[in-house]
């Protein structure tokens, strides 16, 4: 089992969710006292209040006073879509990934995305070009927006070997996010960048990703002619 990251409430989170979704503490358990997972796992007690109050606010667990903490009976229901990792769709399709970073700038957050993805003003964030291949065919546009306050190892990645998308799928645990789904035609730039006529429809979603109240990552995704979204319910 992985060694769950103790220095922070999102890694702390992650492991307490990875418990209650293996069935370690079934559905009504009691979930061990703050104190005693404060020990276990090395941290500050805040730390673990931090996590399960996200999970509460989740309604994956419930608290009440003096009674402790235990695993919701009936927790919400509700589609849960997970951030694919794009290389691992194309290998899925028995295709050959690889990507191609094409830009990798500090720069000032756009004004149009202030008010959905709130940076500390007049900080930078890492701003990304990928284009995903299957093939050595388009498969997706991607830009994003990276909050360095949320991932700060991002400013050293390069990004060349492991895209952004991989890379912030393993270091940096989102508690939840903003999605959707839209169609755009490919103009001249995305003609050029996914090989498609000008005019033809293209799948298109952007996502934000949060980690409590700091945003992490902003992306804006468009898919060759052809994608097809499948998840579960």
């Amino acid at each position: 089992m992985t060694t769950p990251d103790t220095n922070s409430w999102t890694g702390i989170r992650a492991e307490l969710l990875r418990r209650i979704h293996a069935r370690v503490w079934e559905p009504g358990a009691q979930i061990p006292h703050e104190a005693d997972l404060a020990e276990e796992f090395g941290c500050a007690r805040t730390t673990v209040n931090r996590a399960l109050r996200d999970l509460a606010e989740s309604g994956l667990v419930v608290r009440k006073r003096r009674a402790g903490t235990r695993v919701a009976l009936n927790p919400p229901q509700r589609a849960t879509l997970t951030i694919p990792i794009i290389r691992e769709e194309v290998e899925a399709l028995g295709k050959i990934y690889r990507h191609s970073l094409l830009e990798r700038d500090f720069r000032p957050l756009p004004p149009m995305l202030h008010g959905a993805f709130q940076v500390t003003l007049g900080q930078d964030v890492l701003f990304l070009k990928t284009v995903h291949f299957a093939d050595d065919r388009p498969f997706a546009f991607e830009e994003r927006y990276i909050n360095l306050e949320a991932a700060p190892d991002a400013r050293d990645a390069r990004f060349e070997d492991i895209s952004a998308n991989e890379w912030l799928v393993h270091n940096a645990p989102y508690s939840h996010g903003d999605l959707s789904f839209f169609a755009v035609n490919a103009d001249e730039r995305l003609s050029r960048k996914l090989d498609a006529a000008p005019g033809t429809a293209l799948f298109s979603m952007e996502r934000i990703t949060w980690s409590g109240a700091v945003p992490i990552t902003h992306v804006r995704l468009v898919y060759a002619p052809g994608y097809r979204m499948r998840t579960e319910i």
